[in-house]
C-alpha cells in the first residue's frame, strides 16, 4: 500500500511546533496525490490548512494502541516525533524512566528517588530474558552477565549522556547488580571493595556544576573481572581527561572537587589540626564559585564515608593522611599572595603564612619556592638566564603547579585503588563499564569540549558499526535478502581531527615552537581546511574561533587557551624543587619516569591502535591531546574486542524538576546520543517484525473461514498478507518472523480496527433494531388493548335497551344448556375410551410382571445351586491347599532342626581343641613379651647415653655461639666508631643486623631447649610403654589360670553328660512302639498330602484366573507413564516396594469387591476346617516332637561322648547302671522335663563361657591397640631421632639406632599379625558358641512344647547394646529410604523405634548410654539432611520423623500437660529416670532447620513455573491479544526455558501434597507448608506484574483471576481451606481486580481505595501507571485519575515498598499431637535390617 493512501480522514499526523517541537493534528479531509495542502484539526480544536510537499508529507502518528511501548522499535512509524511522544507518555504519565530503543536503553533522569533499585528488584531481574521484563538498567546488566557466561566473551556497558543526566548513578547501579548476582562464597568481600571504589572516585573526581550537583569531571572505564565460575575476583579502573582547570577556577554557582569541602568541613577534628585548615570560605580555590554548600549534602558525613571506603579497600590511616596533606597543601598554595613590583616583576613575602604551611606540609625549601614562583629560567645554548615574571604570569605558574599536583594525586589514588582490587589468579572474562561524558556544546567551547566531542565521535562510529552489524546478522539469520543501508559515517570528522596534518597534529606542532600562539595555530587551520573540508568552517564574525560539523550538531570552538591546556607544563625549576621534597609522596609524583605499580598491565592483552612516540628529551613531552588520543585508541580497541551494550542517559529539563519533560532539550539530546540514528537505520529497512504466532493471534480477525481451515499457521499468514497488502516489497517472510516496512503494521491495525468497528456497528444495528421492534410491539399491544376497551364501551352504550337485554339473556340461557349437553356427551365418550384403554394396559402390565417374576424365580434357583457348587469347590481347594502347606512346612522345620543339632556337636569339639591351642599360644606370647621387655630396657640405656652426648654437643655449640656473639659485639663497637659520620639510615640498618643476630642466638637456644624437652618426653614414653608391657604380662598370667579352671569345669561337665547318656539308652527301648504310631501317622499324612495336592492344583488354577482378571483391570502402562526413570531404576532396592504396595493395594480392593458376597460363607466353613486342621496338626506335632527330640538328643550326645572319650583319657569309665525304661508315657515325660532342666543349665554355662571369651577378646584387642600405639610411638621416635641426627651433623650412632629400631618395628609387626590371627580364632569360637546356644534354646522350647504356651507380653522397648548404636543409625537413618517405610502405613515408624531404644536406656538407668544414643541420633538426622539437602522426599520424610520423635519425647516425658492425652497403658510407658527437656529443645531447633530447608527445596522446584503458568499462559483461551514486540523480545535473549502452564503448577502442588501425606507429615505442618507455597506464588506473580507493563491489562487480570480460582479449587479439593493459604493470595487477587475495574470517575477511585487494602499506595499507583490497553476500544488511565487515587491513599501509614519479599518465611509452629500407636504393638520390618534389636 502506498504511503500517501494512509493520509485519510481521522488519521493523525505530526506537525512541527516551535515550543513542543512537534504537535499532533487529525486529518479532516482525505489527502489526494498532488494536493498542496493538508486539512487538519489541532488538539485545541483549531482547523488548519497545512502546506505540504508531496515528496515529504508530515509524519504519521502511531495508533494509540502502540503508544507507551517498552521498545521504540515496536512502533509502526519510526521517526523523531513518535520517539519523543512515546518517551513523554512513559515518563510523564506512567512514571517509567527506562525505554528500549533497539539495542539502546534510554534512561531519563527523574530527579527523584524511586523504589526500583532494591535487592528484590535485582533478584527479580536475575536470570530473566531481557524482553520479558520492563526496561531497566538491571536488565542490561543481566543481559551482559548472561552473554558473558553463555558465550565466554567479554562484555562492555557504555553509559553516556550530558552532565546531570544520571550517568554516574547508572554506572553505579550496574556495578551493584554484578556485585549482588555474582557474589562469591569466600570471605574476601571483593564485591564490597569494587563498590567501595565509587565513593572515593566521586569524592576526588566529581564536583557541583550548574547542571548537576554531583557531576563527573572525568571519564572512567571500570573492568570487573570474573573467574571461571563467573564470580567477581577483582577490578581495574582507567580514567580519561580529568578536568584539572576546576582545581584553580570555578564558574559562578559551581564548586571545586568534593574532597576539598569534605576536608574543610572536618578541619576542626583533632587528627586534622596539623593541616591548619579552616572553612571553605577561607580558601581561594574553594570560594571562587560563590557556592560552598550543596543543599541536602553533609560534607562532614561524606568525609566519614570516604574514610570508611578507604579502610575497606585496605588504604589505612597513613595513606589517607598523606593524601589529605597533599590536598591541604593545594588549598594553601592557592592562598599564597603574589605582589606586583612594577610592571615586569612580582614577589612573594617570606612571611606569607600559607606559603610556610605549604612548604611545611610538603617539606620544601621555602626560599626557593618563593623565588621560583616569581621567576623563570631560560636555558640557551650559551648561557642560562633568570627572568622575572609579572604578577599574572606568577599566578598562572602557581595555578599550573596546583593543577599538576592534583593531577598526579588523582592518578595515584586510582592506582592504589587498582592495587586494592587486584587479584592473585587469572581473569576468565570481564565486563567493562564505561562512564563517559556525552556530546557537549556551550556558549563558549574550549579545549575540554573539543576532546569530549572527539571521544563521542569515536564512540558514535563504533556504535553505528555495531548497529549495522546486528541488523545484518538478523537478516542473515532469517534468510532475508540483505540490501545496503545508507547510514551516517563520521570517519571524515575523525580524520579531520586525528589524521596526519589534522587539527591535533597541527596543535602539537605549534606547541613545540618556543613562541607558539593560539592565533598562529588557528591561522594554520584556516589555511589547511577552509573551503577544502566541508566539515570545517570559519565563523563570519570572528577570527578567534572555528566551527566543526559533528555528527550531532555544529560546534564553535574558541582557540584561546588551546595551546596552554594542551601543553599542561610547569616550569622546570619548580619541578626540580618538588623532586627534592623530603615528603616521599610529593617527590615520587615528579620523578622523570615514574614506575607504574598497577597489577593489571599483564592481565589486559590490548595493544594500541597506533604506536606511541617516545619523547627524545624532556622538551618533547607528550601533550594532553596526544595522550588523550592514545588512551582513546586503546579504549576503542577494548570496546571492539567486547560485546557492547548501550545506555543513553537523558536530562529531561534544566531546572532539575521531578518528572518534568522539556521536549526541546530531550530532542536535542536524542539527536546527540545516536538514538534517532538507530531509529533511522531501522526505518530504512524493515523496522516492524512479528513472529508468525504473534501475527496469527493478532490478525486472525482479518482471516476468512477458508484460510483458517488450513492447518499450517505459517502458510495462513503468507496467504493473508498477500491478500491484504498488494505490494510485496512492503514485507518479507523470514524463517521465524515477518518483516514489515514502516507504516505497514499501522495499516494492518487500521484494517483490524475497521473490521472491529464494522462488527460493532453491525452488533449495534441488530441490538438497536431489536430494541426498537420490542418497543414497537409493546406500543402496538397497548394500542390494541386501548382500542378494544374503547370499542366495547361504545358498543355497550349503543345497545342498552329493554328488548335487547331480554334477547341477550335468552340467548345466553340457550347457549348454556346447549353447551352443557355437548360437554356431557363428550365427557362420556372420553370416559368410556379411558376405561377401555386402562383395562387393556393393566392386563398387559400384569402379564409382563408375571413373566418377569417367573424368570427371576428360576434364575434364583439356578444361582443357588451354582453358587453352592462353586462354594464347595472353593472350600475344598482351600482346605487341600492349607493342609499341604502346613505339612510341607513342618517337614522342612524338622529337617532344619536335625541339621542344627549336628552342627552343635561339631562346634563343641572344635571349641575344646581351639581352647587348648589358644592356651599354648598365650604361653608363647608371655615368653616373647618378657624377652622384648629386656631388649627395651637395653635400648633405654642406649638412648640415655645418646641424650647425654647430645646435651654435651649442644652446650659446646652454645659456647661457640656466645663467643661469636662477643666477637660481633666488638665488631659493632668498631663499626659504630667508624660510621659516626654516616647517615641515620645506615645506623638503622646496623641495628637491624644486630637484632637479627640476637634473634638467631635466641632461636638456637630455643631449639636446644626444644630438643631437651623432646628427649625427656621420649624417655617418659618409653617408661610408660614398659609399665604397659608389665601390666599385659600380668593380664596374660591371669588368663592362663582362668583357662586352666575352664578345662577342669569342662571335664566335670563331660562326666555328667556320660551319666545322662546311659540313662537315655535305657529309655530308647520305648522308641520302637512310638515308631509304629508314627508310621501310621505318616500313612495318614500321605493321604492328606495327595488330597492337598489336588486341591492345590485347583486353587492355583483359580488364582491364575483371578490374577488374569486383575491384570486386565489394571493398566500398567499408566503406572509406568506416571513413574519417573529414577523411580523405575530404584524400584526393587527395598524389601518392601512402594510400587508393589500400590499395585497390591489396588489388587486387594478388586479382590474385596469380588469376594465380598462370598465372605460370610467362607468364614464359617474355614472356621470348621481350621478347628479340624489344628486338632490333627497338634497330634502330629506332639508325636513327631517326642520321637525326633529323643532320637536327636540321644544320637548327638552319644557322638559327643565318644569324641570326648577318645581325646580325653582322664574321664573314667561309667560305673553306674541304669534301670529299665518305664512303660508309661508319664514317666517318659518326666524324664524329658529333667532333660530340659539340664539343657538349660548347660546353656547357662555356655553363656558364661561365651562372656569369658568376650572379655578375653577385649583384652587381646586392648593389647593389639597397645601394640599399634607402641608401633606408632616408635615411628615417631624414628622421625625424632632422624631429626636429631640431621641436627648433630650425622653422628655415627645413627645407623645403629635405626637398625635396632627397624628390628623392633618388624618384631612388633609380626606380633601384631599373630594377635590379629588369635582374635580371628576367638571370633570364630564365639560365633560357634552363639550358634550352639541358639540350638540349645530351640531344643528347650521343643521339649516344653507339650506344656501350654503363654503369649509374650511386650512393654514397648527395644533392647540394644551400646556397640550397636552405629548400626542402628546407619540402618535406620542413613541408609533408610522413605518409600520402603510408607508401605508399613505407620507414620513416623523410625521415630517410634528410636524412642523405644531411648526407653530401654532409660529403663537401665544408664545416663551415658542414653546421652550417647541421643547424640548419635541427632547427628545422624543432621547428616542425612545435609547429604540430601535437595531431596524433597527425604526432607519431608525426616521432617515428619523428627516431629514424631519430638512428640514421643513430650508424650512419654511424664509431664502432666502431656500425660492427660495418653491412655493408662501409655502412661505406664513414660520415662522413669531422666528428663530430656534439653534434647527436646535441640530436636525442636533441628526440626525448624529441616522445615526451612524443606520450604527452600519446594520453592526452588516450583518458582520457575510461577510466572509462565500464572502470568504468561492463557488459561482462558481467546481473550488475550498480542501487541507488537520490539527488538529486545525478538532477538536479544534466547528463550531457553520450558513452557509451563497452570496445570504444571497444580501438578507440582499435588506432588508435594501426596508426598507429604505419604510420609505422614502432620496436618498442621502440611497446612503451614502450603501457606508458604501460596505466598510465594502470589508474591512472585505480583512482583513480575509490577515489572511487566505488557501484562497490566484488563484481559490479563481476567487470566490471573481464573488462575487464582484454580488454586482455590485445589485447596478445596485437598480440604486445606483452614490453612489461610487463600489469604496470602489476597494482594494478587486485588491486583487482578484492579486491572479489571473501571478507572474513570471519583466513585471508581473511592472504590479502589476501599477494596485494595492489601496493596500499598506505591503498588496501586504502579499498577495504574502501567495499565496498558490491548485494543483501541480500551481507555488508558489518565494521570489526573492516578493523582486522585494517590491523594486518597496518602492517609495510609505503610512502608513505601514496591516489591514483596519472596524470601519471607512465616513463623513455623510444631503443635503437640500425641501418638495413638501403642509402643508394645509396634514391630520392626525386615527391610530395616535391625534384626539385632529385640522387643522387650
Amino acid at each position: 500500500m502506498a504511503l500517501a493512501e494512509l493520509y485519510t480522514q481521522y488519521n493523525r499526523v505530526w506537525i512541527p511546533d516551535n515550543e513542543e517541537v512537534w504537535q499532533s493534528a487529525e486529518i479532516t479531509k482525505n489527502y489526494k496525490a498532488g494536493d498542496r495542502f493538508l486539512h487538519v484539526q489541532l488538539e485545541d480544536g483549531t482547523e488548519l490548512s497545512y502546506p505540504v510537499d508531496p515528496a515529504a508529507l508530515p509524519p504519521l502518528r502511531n495508533p494509540d494502541i502502540l503508544v507507551g511501548e517498552n521498545d521504540l522499535t515496536a512502533l509502526s512509524y519510526l521517526h523523531e516525533p513518535a520517539v519523543l511522544h512515546n518517551l513523554k507518555i512513559r515518563f510523564v504519565e506512567s512514571k517509567l524512566i527506562y525505554t528500549y530503543s533497539g539495542i539502546i536503553l534510554v534512561a531519563i533522569n527523574p530527579y527523584k528517588q524511586l523504589p526500583i533499585y532494591g535487592d528484590a528488584i535485582i533478584h527479580a531481574y536475575s536470570g530473566q530474558n531481557m524482553g520479558d521484563m520492563d526496561p531497566h538498567i538491571f536488565a542490561v546488566a543481566e543481559e551482559a552477565y548472561k552473554q558473558m557466561a553463555r558465550n565466554n566473551k567479554n562484555q562492555s556497558i557504555i553509559v553516556s549522556g550530558e552532565s546531570g543526566a544520571g550517568k554516574t548513578v547508572s554506572a553505579r547501579y550496574t556495578m551493584r547488580y554484578f556485585a549482588t548476582v555474582s557474589r562469591s562464597s569466600s570471605n574476601a568481600h571483593v564485591e564490597d571493595k569494587v563498590l567501595a571504589s565509587n565513593p572515593i572516585t566521586e569524592a576526588v573526581g566529581n564536583a557541583k556544576t550548574t547542571r548537576n550537583d554531583n557531576s563527573s569531571r572525568f571519564g572512567k572505564y571500570t573492568e570487573i573481572s570474573f573467574d571461571q565460575s563467573y564470580q567477581i575476583i577483582g577490578a581495574n579502573m582507567r580514567t580519561y581527561l580529568l578536568e584539572k582547570s576546576r582545581v584553580v577556577f570555578q564558574s559562578e554557582n559551581e564548586r571545586n572537587y568534593h574532597i576539598f569541602y569534605q576536608l574543610c568541613a572536618s578541619a576542626m577534628q583533632p587528627e586534622y589540626e596539623h593541616l591548619k585548615l579552616g572553612s571553605a570560605e577561607e580558601f581561594n580555590y574553594t570560594r571562587m564559585g560563590g557556592s560552598t554548600v550543596i543543599e541536602g549534602v553533609d560534607d562532614r558525613a561524606n568525609m566519614v564515608e570516604t574514610q570508611k571506603t578507604f579502610d575497606l579497600l585496605g588504604l589505612k590511616g597513613d595513606f589517607q593522611m598523606d593524601v589529605f596533606k597533599m590536598l591541604a597543601a593545594i588549598l594553601h598554595l592557592g592562598n599564597v599572595e603574589i605582589a606586583a613590583v612594577g610592571d615586569e616583576r612580582s614577589s612573594i613575602s617570606m612571611e606569607d603564612k600559607h606559603l610556610g604551611i605549604f612548604c611545611e606540609l610538603l617539606d620544601l625549601n621555602c626560599d626557593r619556592v618563593a623565588r621560583w614562583l616569581c621567576h623563570r629560567k631560560i636555558v640557551t645554548s650559551s648561557e642560562t638566564v633568570t627572568k622575572p615574571m609579572t604578577k599574572a604570569q606568577a599566578a598562572n605558574a602557581r595555578d599550573a603547579l596546583a593543577k599538576k599536583i592534583y593531577s598526579h594525586l588523582f592518578d595515584f589514588i586510582v592506582e592504589r585503588i587498582n592495587q586494592a582490587l587486584q587479584f592473585p589468579g587469572k581473569q576468565h572474562t570481564f565486563i567493562g563499564v564505561l562512564d563517559i561524558y556525552g556530546f557537549e556544546t556551550f556558549d563558549v567551547n574550549s579545549f575540554e569540549q573539543f576532546c569530549i566531542n572527539y571521544a563521542n565521535e569515536k564512540l558514535q562510529q563504533q556504535f553505528n558499526l555495531h548497529v549495522f552489524k546486528l541488523e545484518q546478522e538478523e537478516y542473515m539469520k532469517e534468510d532475508i535478502p540483505w540490501t545496503l543501508i545508507d547510514f551516517y559515517d563520521n570517519q571524515p570528522v575523525i580524520d579531520l581531527i586525528e589524521a596526519k596534518m589534522g587539527i591535533l597534529e597541527l596543535l602539537d606542532e605549534e606547541c613545540l615552537l618556543p613562541h607558539g600562539k593560539d592565533e598562529n595555530w588557528l591561522q594554520k587551520l584556516y589555511n589547511n581546511f577552509v573551503n577544502k573540508n566541508a566539515l570545517f568552517e570559519k565563523p563570519r564574525m570572528s577570527n578567534t574561533s572555528f566551527i566543526i560539523q559533528h555528527f550531532a550538531d555544529k560546534v564553535e570552538y574558541k582557540c584561546e587557551g588551546f595551546l596552554e591546556k594542551n601543553r599542561d607544563t610547569v616550569h622546570e625549576v619548580l619541578i626540580e624543587i618538588m623532586k627534592e621534597s623530603k615528603f616521599h609522596l610529593c617527590a615520587n609524583f615528579f620523578q622523570d619516569s615514574p614506575v607504574s605499580v598497577s597489577p593489571f598491565s599483564s592481565t589486559i592483552n590490548i595493544k594500541s591502535a597506533r604506536p606511541v612516540l617516545k619523547a627524545p628529551n624532556k622538551q618533547l613531552r607528550m601533550t594532553v591531546g596526544s595522550k588523550f588520543r592514545n588512551s582513546l585508541s586503546l579504549l576503542m580497541v577494548t570496546l571492539n574486542a567486547t560485546t557492547p551494550h548501550y545506555v543513553r542517559c537523558i536530562k529531561p529539563n534544566d531546572e532539575k524538576l521531578p518528572f518534568e519533560f522539556d521536549s526541546k532539550r530531550v530532542a536535542q539530546q536524542l539527536r546527540a546520543c545516536g538514538v534517532l540514528e538507530t531509529i533511522r537505520i531501522s526505518a530504512q529497512s524493515y523496522p516492524s517484525r512479528w513472529t508468525y504466532i504473534e501475527f496469527f493471534s493478532r490478525y486472525s480477525i482479518l482471516m476468512t473461514q477458508q484460510e483458517l481451515s488450513i492447518n499450517d499457521k505459517k502458510q495462513i499468514c503468507k496467504i493473508v498478507l498477500q491478500r491484504l497488502i498488494q505490494d510485496h516489497n512492503q514485507y518479507q517472510f523470514g524463517r521465524t518472523k515477518i518483516f514489515f516496512r514502516a507504516g505497514q503494521v499501522a495499516y494492518l491495525e487500521k484494517l483490524r480496527s475497521d473490521k472491529l468497528r464494522h462488527a460493532c456497528i453491525l452488533i449495534q444495528k441488530c441490538v438497536r433494531g431489536w430494541l426498537q421492534r420490542r418497543r414497537f410491539l409493546s406500543m402496538r399491544r397497548a394500542a390494541l388493548t386501548v382500542q378494544q376497551y374503547f370499542r366495547g364501551q361504545r358498543t355497550v352504550r349503543q345497545a342498552i335497551t329493554a328488548r335487547n337485554l331480554k334477547q341477550t339473556w335468552a340467548a345466553i340461557i340457550i347457549q348454556k344448556y346447549c353447551r352443557g349437553y355437548l360437554v356431557r356427551r363428550l365427557c362420556q365418550l372420553i370416559h368410556v375410551a379411558a376405561v377401555t384403554i386402562q383395562a387393556y394396559t393393566r392386563g398387559f402390565l400384569a402379564r409382563k410382571k408375571y413373566r418377569k417374576m417367573r424368570e427371576e424365580q428360576k434364575a434364583v434357583v439356578l444361582q443357588k445351586y451354582a453358587r453352592a457348587w462353586l462354594a464347595r469347590r472353593r472350600f475344598q481347594n482351600i482346605r487341600r491347599f492349607v493342609l499341604n502347606i502346613q505339612l510341607s512346612y513342618r517337614v522342612q522345620q524338622l529337617q532344619k532342626k536335625i541339621e542344627e543339632q549336628s552342627r552343635e556337636n561339631h562346634g563343641l569339639l572344635e571349641r575344646l581343641t581351639s581352647l587348648a591351642s589358644a592356651h599354648m599360644n598365650d604361653v608363647d606370647t608371655v615368653q616373647k613379651l618378657e624377652s622384648e621387655l629386656e631388649k627395651l630396657t637395653a635400648q633405654k640405656r642406649i638412648y640415655e647415653e645418646k641424650g647425654k652426648k647430645y646435651k654435651e654437643d649442644s652446650e659446646q655449640k652454645i659456647l661457640k655461639l656466645e663467643n661469636q656473639n662477643k666477637e660481633l659485639k666488638e665488631q659493632k663497637e668498631t663499626l659504630e666508631i667508624k660510621l659516626q659520620e654516616k647517615t641515620e639510615e645506615m645506623k638503622e640498618k646496623m641495628d637491624d643486623l644486630t637484632q637479627q643476630l640476637f634473634n638467631d642466638i635466641q632461636k638456637e637456644e630455643n631449639q636446644r631447649m626444644i630438643l631437651e624437652k623432646n628427649f625427656q618426653n621420649q624417655k617418659q614414653d618409653y617408661e610408660k610403654e614398659i609399665e604397659l608391657l608389665k601390666g599385659e604380662i600380668k593380664v596374660l598370667k591371669e588368663e592362663k589360670t582362668q583357662l586352666q579352671q575352664q578345662i577342669q569345669q569342662e571335664i566335670i561337665i563331660q562326666d555328667g553328660l556320660k551319666i545322662e547318656v546311659e540313662q537315655l539308652k535305657k529309655q530308647a527301648q520305648k522308641i520302637p512302639e512310638l515308631q509304629k504310631e508314627i508310621e501310621l501317622l505318616q500313612t495318614q499324612k500321605l493321604d492328606v498330602e495327595k488330597q492337598a495336592q489336588s486341591q492345590k492344583r485347583e486353587l492355583r488354577e483359580k488364582m491364575s484366573e483371578v490374577t488374569k482378571q486383575l491384570l486386565e483391570s489394571y493398566d500398567f502402562e499408566d503406572v509406568r507413564s506416571r513413574l519417573s526413570t529414577e523411580d523405575l531404576e530404584h524400584l526393587n532396592e527395598d524389601g518392601e516396594l512402594w510400587f508393589a504396595y500400590e499395585g497390591l493395594k489396588k489388587a486387594t480392593r478388586v479382590l474385596e469387591s469380588h469376594f465380598q458376597s462370598q465372605k460370610e460363607i467362607y468364614e464359617k466353613e474355614i472356621e470348621g476346617l481350621n478347628f479340624k486342621v489344628e486338632h490333627l496338626s497338634q497330634d502330629i506335632n506332639h508325636l513327631q516332637k517326642l520321637f525326633r527330640e529323643e532320637n536327636d538328643i540321644n544320637d548327638g550326645i552319644r557322638l559327643e561322648v565318644s569324641r570326648l572319650t577318645s581325646e580325653n583319657l582322664v574321664i573314667p569309665d561309667l560305673k553306674q547302671q541304669v534301670a529299665e525304661l518305664e512303660n508309661q508315657k508319664l514317666d517318659l515325660e518326666n524324664r524329658l522335663q529333667e532333660q530340659t532342666i539340664k539343657l538349660k543349665e548347660m546353656s547357662n554355662r555356655l553363656h558364661y563361657e561365651l562372656e569369658r571369651d568376650r572379655t578375653q577378646r577385649r583384652t587381646t584387642e586392648a593389647q593389639n591397640e597397645a601394640d599399634i600405639k607402641e608401633k606408632e610411638s616408635l615411628k615417631d621416635t624414628i622421625q625424632g631421632i632422624e631429626g636429631l641426627s640431621n641436627g648433630l651433623m650425622q653422628d655415627e650412632v645413627q645407623d645403629e639406632v635405626q637398625s635396632k629400631i627397624k628390628q623392633v618395628t618388624t618384631r612388633l609387626a609380626v606380633e601384631n599379625m599373630d594377635l590379629e590371627e588369635k582374635l580371628d580364632m576367638k571370633d570364630r569360637i564365639i560365633k560357634k558358641l552363639e550358634d550352639q546356644i541358639k540350638t540349645l534354646t530351640k531344643t528347650i522350647e521343643k521339649a516344653e512344647g507339650h506344656a501350654p504356651t503363654v503369649p509374650k507380653e511386650y512393654i514397648g522397648m527395644m533392647e540394644y547394646k551400646k556397640e550397636d548404636e552405629e548400626r542402628i543409625i546407619q540402618n535406620l537413618i542413613l541408609d533408610l529410604k522413605p518409600r520402603g517405610v510408607v508401605v508399613n502405613m505407620i507414620p513416623g515408624l523410625p521415630a517410634h523405634i528410636l524412642f523405644m531404644c531411648v526407653r530401654y536406656a532409660d529403663y537401665l538407668n544408664d545416663a551415658d548410654m542414653l546421652k550417647s544414643f541421643m547424640n548419635v541420633t541427632i547427628d545422624g538426622i543432621k547428616q542425612v539432611v545435609k547429604e540430601h539437602s535437595e531431596d524433597f522426599e527425604m526432607l519431608s520424610f525426616w521432617l515428619s520423623n523428627t516431629y514424631y520423635f519430638l512428640n514421643c519425647l513430650k508424650q512419654y516425658s511424664g509431664e502432666e500437660e502431656f500425660m492427660k492425652y495418653n491412655t493408662p497403658r501409655q502412661n505406664k510407658n513414660c520415662l522413669k529416670h531422666f528428663d530430656l527437656s534439653e534434647y527436646r529443645q535441640i530436636l525442636s531447633d533441628l526440626a525448624i532447620r529441616i522445615y526451612h530447608q524443606f520450604i527452600i527445596v519446594m520453592e526452588n522446584n516450583i518458582q520457575h513455573m510461577i510466572v509462565p503458568g500464572m502470568l504468561e499462559y492463557e488459561s482462558l483461551q481467546g481473550i488475550s491479544g498480542l501487541k507488537p514486540t520490539g527488538f529486545r523480545k525478538r532477538s536479544s535473549s534466547i528463550d531457553d526455558t520450558d513452557t509451563y502452564t497452570m496445570t504444571s503448577i497444580l501438578q507440582q502442588l499435588s506432588y508435594f501434597y501426596s508426598t507429604m501425606c505419604q510420609n505422614g507429615l502432620d496436618s498442621e505442618l502440611l497446612k503451614q507448608a502450603v501457606k508458604q507455597l501460596f505466598f510465594l506464588i502470589g508474591a512472585v506473580t505480583l512482583n513480575s506484574l509490577f515489572l511487566r507493563k505488557d501484562m497490566c491489562s484488563c484481559r490479563k487480570g481476567m487470566q490471573i483471576r481464573c488462575n487464582i480460582s484454580y488454586l482455590e479449587e485445589w485447596l478445596k479439593d485437598k480440604n486445606l481451606q483452614s490453612s489461610n493459604a487463600k489469604e496470602t493470595l489476597e494482594p494478587l487477587s486485588q491486583a487482578a481486580w484492579l486491572l479489571q475495574v473501571k478507572k474513570i470517575t471519583d466513585d471508581d477511585a473511592k472504590e479502589i481505595c476501599e477494596h485494595c487494602t492489601s496493596l500499598s499506595t506505591v503498588q496501586i499507583v504502579k499498577i495504574l501507571n502501567s495499565y496498558t490497553p490491548i485494543d483501541d476500544f480500551e481507555k488508558r488511565v489518565t494521570p489526573s485519575f492516578v493523582r486522585k487515587v494517590q491523594a486518597m491513599l496518602n492517609n495510609r501509614e505503610e512502608v513505601p515498598q514496591l516489591m514483596l519479599d519472596t524470601k519471607h518465611l512465616f513463623q513455623v509452629t510444631f503443635p503437640f499431637t500425641p501418638s495413638t500407636h501403642a509402643l508394645e504393638l509396634i514391630q520392626v520390618p525386615s527391610s530395616f535390617k535391625l534384626g539385632f534389636l529385640t522387643r522387650v
